[in-house]
């Protein structure tokens, strides 16, 4: 069996890539995106070079959806293995496939993270063999060709592997197993007095969530909406499947706590710890089960 990726295979590189996560995707005018772009239409903001024009300013021109986006590795795959080194603006006849394999292999190569991730937390045993196995299938459904990565199910693989995941989850955080709010819409909740350590918070949407001091070490993050929520002074070291784009999308300072492998975002310098007050407890809102 292959060994595992290597950080530099999951981690976007953008000189290797042309432009593609500035192309493929379709998104719509919002707090994210100062305005509509279709699936295959490239951004106004993408240069000649497949570099973004406005790279050092997104969040104060109306793009920070730009800023916490990750391909994960995926651009520099099907640009450089899948289709050799390819350009879609100098050979206009792969664009179409080139766009279409983009959006394929993104949601796989995240798939490579989390099971990275996971084989890390893992000790010798029968998880971490399946694991190893869930691994190289995804890995050859990356490497697929022009002809056969878009015909690629991904929701299907994904239901397969994410039973591994949540093994390795439950695995992982035995010994300080926290609340569960899988899947909790928690939209602007005050959480200042709640103690998240070892907490399941699967998906769930910490939108503007106030997290400020909160213990989030070994809690389960996957997919969590971080988006404006405020971790000043938080702890999240050992936290588990964070990546550093949810990091990106949140509030915090130099007093936010994280694991070696994380980084402080540059927009997070400027801001200092308040003194939270200790309301009374917020009850968190219903669970949306995943």
């Amino acid at each position: 069996m292959s060994p595992p990726p290597t950080p530099d295979e999951l981690h976007a590189d953008c000189a290797r890539c042309v432009g593609l996560c500035c192309v493929a995707p379709a998104f719509a005018a919002s707090t994210d995106f100062a305005i509509d772009k279709s699936a295959g239409q490239p951004c106004p903001n993408l240069r000649p070079d497949s570099r973004c024009g406005i790279h050092d300013r997104l969040r104060e021109h109306g793009f920070p959806g730009c800023t916490v986006f990750d391909c994960f590795g995926a651009g520099q795959r099907i640009t450089q293995h899948t289709f050799g080194g390819q350009d879609w603006r100098t050979d206009p006849g792969t664009a179409a496939a080139m766009f279409a394999a983009f959006t394929v292999a993104r949601p796989l190569h995240e798939l490579l993270w989390y099971l990275t991730e996971a084989l890390a937390l893992t000790p010798t045993g029968a998880l971490r063999d399946d694991l190893s196995t869930a691994i190289e299938q995804t890995r050859r459904l990356t490497a697929g060709d022009v002809d056969h990565l878009p015909a690629v199910d991904v929701d299907a693989h994904r239901a397969q592997v994410n039973p591994l995941l949540i093994r390795a989850s439950e695995q992982a955080r035995h010994e300080h197993r926290g609340p569960d709010h899988r899947g909790a819409m928690l939209l602007g909740a005050d959480l200042r007095q709640a103690d998240l350590t070892g907490a399941n918070l699967r998906g769930a949407c910490l939108v503007g969530a106030d997290l400020r001091g909160v213990r989030l070490r070994a809690a389960d993050l996957t997919g969590a909406d971080l988006r404006g929520a405020d971790l000043r002074g938080a702890d999240l070291r050992d936290t588990l499947f964070l990546h550093q784009s949810q990091l990106d999308a949140a509030r915090g300072d130099r007093t936010t706590r994280l694991s070696a492998a994380l980084r402080h975002p540059g927009h997070w310098s400027g801001l200092t710890l308040t003194p939270a007050r200790r309301p009374g407890r917020t009850r968190p809102a219903a669970r949306r089960h995943r």
